[in-house]
C-alpha cells in the first residue's frame, strides 16, 4: 500500500488542499481523537492518533480500491522473499463474485410518475455502516459510509441518489520496462528505455512497520518508479510498472462532492474531476433524469494494443493522451427504455436492447467483459416490458427467487445423465437428484431440496472446470452450459454433492434454508460461527448463480451449516418526489456492540428482504428516537 499511498507525500498534499477540504479532513481527525480521548477503555490496535492527511488515504470508498489487483506475492519475489507465504490454487472457484447492483426507474414507467432508484452494494458485512449526514452548511445525505471515511459512498441526498459497482473497465495498466544499469557516483543505477532514451528510475525507502511476538520491528525496502508509477514485480529479464489513477486530493473532492449534488447536472459537472476509477454509477434524481454512468476514469491509449496484457514501456505509443470524455465513455442517459441497471455486468445491457451503448462505438479497453453475467440475465428479465413500478415491485424484482446460471447449466448435466449406460453405479445412486433437479423451477427458497443439490454441485462443478474455462476466456456458467464441460465431470460433481450433503445432513434432500444461515453472536472482524447458536435461514443464493440479492456463505472448521459474511449488506429503495421516501435494510443490525439490542435486530427482515422506512427528515423521526446526544456527553 505504501508504494501508493506516503505519508510523505500525502502530507503536503493535505496542505495544499483546498480550504474547506482542510477543515474537512481537520474535524475527521479531530472527531476520532477526541473520541479516543472520551473512551480510553477503547484501545486502537495500529493507530493511536489521527491526523487529517489520512483521509487522503482512502479516498474512493471500494473495499481495495484498484490497489488490490496488485499481487502481494510478485511484490514479495521482487523486494524480498516468498517465505511462509502461503500458496494459492488456480483452481480456485470465486463462489461471491464482490460487486453490487444498481436500478434507476424513469418516472414515465412508475405508478408516482416520480424516478426511483434500487441501492444495493454487495460487501463484506459490517464494513459499511447506514447513517446519514447532516450539517448546517446544507449537507444532508442517507446511505452506507465505508469504515475511515466521511462521506456518504453508496446513497441519496433529498433530490438524487447514486449506487455504485464494480466496473469491468481496463483502466489499470502494466508496462514491460527494458532495465539498464549505469553507474552513478561509483554505484550501478538503474535506468529505463523509453524511445531512444535512457532515464533514472526514481528510487527511495519504504519503511514498513510491523507486529511481532515480543512488540514491533520495521523493514526498508528500497523501491522504484518510473512516471508510470511503482516497480511491483519483474517478468522474464524486464521489471513490471502498474499505472492506476492515484490523484488523491480530487478523489476525496469527488467522493464528498457528489454526496451535495442536486440534479444530474450538478453531480455530471463534478465528474471532471475524473476520478472514480473502479466504479460504474447508477443515478436518479427528482427532476426526473436517470443515467448509467460507466467508469470515470479511462486513460485514452493506442488500440493497437492489447492492454489487458503487460505492454512494451520503452515504446513512446504506449504514452497516456489524457482521460475518455463524458462523450467519448459508454454512459447511458434518460433512455428510451425508461430504465438503467448494472449489476458489474458490460455496459451494453445498462438499458435493454436499442437503448445501450454499442460496443463497436467504443475502444475495446473501455469494458473487459466479454460476456453477460448471470445476474445481468436476470436484471434485464425483471425489467424488460414492466410499467407501473412502485416500492414494493421494484424491491421484489430486486429479490426475485430466479436462478438463471442454473437454468443453463442443469441441461447439460440432465443430458449426461441420461446418455449413462442402465448398468453404470451412478445411474441408481443419482436417479432421484436428477429427478429433482429435471422438475426443478430454478428458483431458491428456504424449503427447497433442488437449490441445496444446485449450489453444492455448483461448486463442485465449477471447481473442476475453473481453469479450462478461464483459459477459455469464459465464465464456467457458459462453459458448462455450451456443454464444453466432459459429461463425466458434472456427474462425478453431482454424486460428490450427494455424497457431501448426505454426510454433513444426514440426507441429499436438505431443504437449502437448514443449511444456508445467517448468525451474529459476536463483533470479531473475523467472525465466529456455531451450529450450536441460534441462527436464521437465509433463501438468496451467492451472487455468481444469478440471484440478484447475493448471500456469500460457505461452511467453517467447526460448522456444518454455511454461514454469510458477504452479499446484500446496506439495501435501500428511494423515490424521488416532492419529497424523498426511501425504505432500507442493513444486514444484522447498526450496532457494532454486541450488548445492544440493535446489534442483530434487523436479520429476520434482511433475511425476508423486508425494508423499513427510512426517517430522512428531522419531523419523521418525531417518536422513534430512543436518545438525543451530544459528542462528548457519553
Amino acid at each position: 500500500m505504501k508504494l501508493f499511498i506516503d505519508p510523505d507525500s500525502l502530507r503536503p498534499q493535505y496542505a495544499a488542499s483546498p480550504v474547506w477540504l482542510r477543515r474537512l479532513m481537520d474535524a475527521f481527525a479531530d472527531g476520532l481523537n477526541f473520541f479516543l480521548y472520551k473512551h480510553p477503555a477503547v484501545k486502537p490496535r495500529v493507530i493511536t492518533h489521527f491526523e487529517p492527511w489520512m483521509a487522503l488515504s482512502f479516498t474512493e470508498g471500494s473495499i481495495g480500491g484498484d490497489i488490490e489487483r496488485i499481487s502481494v506475492r510478485d511484490l514479495m519475489t521482487f523486494y524480498g522473499d516468498t517465505t511462509n507465504f502461503a500458496p494459492s490454487s488456480d483452481e480456485e472457484l470465486e463462489l461471491d463474485p464482490s460487486g453490487s447492483n444498481g436500478i434507476a426507474i424513469a418516472p414515465r414507467l412508475t405508478a408516482s410518475h416520480h424516478a426511483m432508484l434500487w441501492i444495493n452494494p454487495h460487501t463484506s458485512f459490517y464494513f459499511r455502516s447506514e447513517l446519514q449526514m447532516v450539517s448546517d452548511e446544507g449537507l444532508n445525505a442517507y446511505g452506507a459510509v465505508t469504515w475511515g471515511q466521511f462521506f456518504i459512498y453508496q446513497g441519496f441526498n433529498a433530490t438524487a441518489g447514486w449506487m455504485h459497482t464494480s466496473s469491468g473497465v481496463d483502466n489499470i495498466d502494466e508496462f514491460l520496462e527494458t532495465v539498464v544499469w549505469r553507474t552513478h557516483i561509483d554505484a550501478p543505477r538503474p535506468m529505463y528505455r523509453s524511445g531512444n532514451k535512457e532515464l533514472p528510475f526514481k528510487s527511495h525507502s519504504v519503511v514498513v512497520r510491523f507486529k511481532t511476538d515480543t512488540g514491533y520491528a520495521q523493514k526498508s525496502f528500497l523501491v522504484h518508479y518510473t512516471p508510470r508509477g511503482p516497480v511491483v514485480r519483474k517478468e522474464g529479464n524486464r521489471w513490471v510498472t502498474i499505472s492506476l489513477m492515484k490523484s488523491h486530493v480530487n478523489a476525496l473532492i469527488q467522493s464528498y462532492s457528489r454526496t451535495k449534488a442536486r440534479d444530474f447536472a450538478a453531480f455530471k459537472k463534478i465528474m471532471d474531476l475524473h476520478t472514480n476509477s473502479s466504479n460504474n454509477t447508477v443515478f436518479a434524481d427528482a427532476t426526473g433524469n436517470i443515467a448509467y454512468l460507466h467508469s470515470n476514469y479511462i486513460p485514452r491509449r493506442d488500440t493497437s494494443f492489447d492492454w489487458t496484457r503487460p505492454v512494451d514501456g520503452s515504446n513512446p505509443a504506449t504514452l497516456y493522451h489524457g482521460v475518455l470524455s463524458f462523450e467519448e465513455t459508454p454512459n447511458v442517459v434518460n433512455p428510451r427504455s425508461g430504465w438503467v441497471y448494472n449489476s458489474n455486468n458490460w455496459p451494453w445491457s445498462a438499458a435493454g436492447a436499442g437503448s445501450s451503448p454499442q460496443r463497436e462505438r467504443f475502444p475495446r479497453y473501455v469494458e473487459t467483459g466479454t460476456e453477460e453475467t448471470a445476474r445481468g440475465y436476470h436484471a434485464l428479465r425483471v425489467l424488460e416490458g414492466k410499467t407501473d413500478w412502485t416500492v414494493n415491485s421494484l424491491t421484489a424484482a430486486a429479490f426475485d427467487s430466479y436462478l438463471p446460471a442454473f437454468e443453463r447449466m442443469i441441461p447439460p448435466l440432465l443430458s449426461a445423465y441420461d446418455q449413462l449406460a442402465a448398468t453404470d453405479t451412478l445411474k441408481a445412486k443419482l436417479a432421484e437428484p436428477i429427478s429433482a433437479l429435471r422438475g426443478w423451477d430454478y428458483r431458491w427458497g428456504v424449503e427447497s431440496v433442488p437449490t441445496s443439490l444446485a449450489a453444492f454441485w455448483g461448486e463442485r462443478a465449477g471447481r473442476r472446470v475453473a481453469t479450462d474455462a478461464r483459459a477459455s476466456g469464459i465464465s464456467v456458467m457458459q462453459y458448462v452450459a455450451t456443454s464444453r464441460a466432459a459429461p463425466g465431470d458434472l456427474l462425478a460433481a453431482l454424486s460428490a454433492a450427494v455424497d457431501a450433503l448426505t454426510t454433513d445432513f444426514g440426507t441429499w434432500r436438505t431443504p437449502w434454508g437448514q443449511i444456508n444461515r445467517f448468525q451474529r453472536i459476536n463483533d470479531d472482524i473475523a467472525p465466529h460461527f456455531d451450529d450450536a447458536q441460534p441462527s436464521i435461514p437465509v433463501p438468496f443464493t451467492a451472487s455468481i448463480w444469478g440471484s440478484l440479492a447475493a448471500f456469500g456463505a460457505r461452511p467453517y472448521p467447526n460448522t456444518k451449516q454455511w454461514y454469510g459474511t458477504s452479499g446484500n449488506s446496506f439495501v435501500a429503495v428511494v423515490e424521488f418526489g416532492d419529497s424523498v421516501k426511501a425504505r432500507a435494510i442493513t444486514a444484522g443490525g447498526e450496532s457494532g456492540d454486541t450488548r445492544s439490542p440493535h446489534f442483530n435486530d434487523e436479520a429476520e427482515r434482511y433475511a425476508a428482504g423486508n425494508l423499513r422506512e427510512v426517517y430522512f427528515y428531522r419531523s419523521q423521526l418525531v417518536g422513534h428516537t430512543e436518545r438525543e446526544y451530544h459528542p462528548g456527553l457519553r
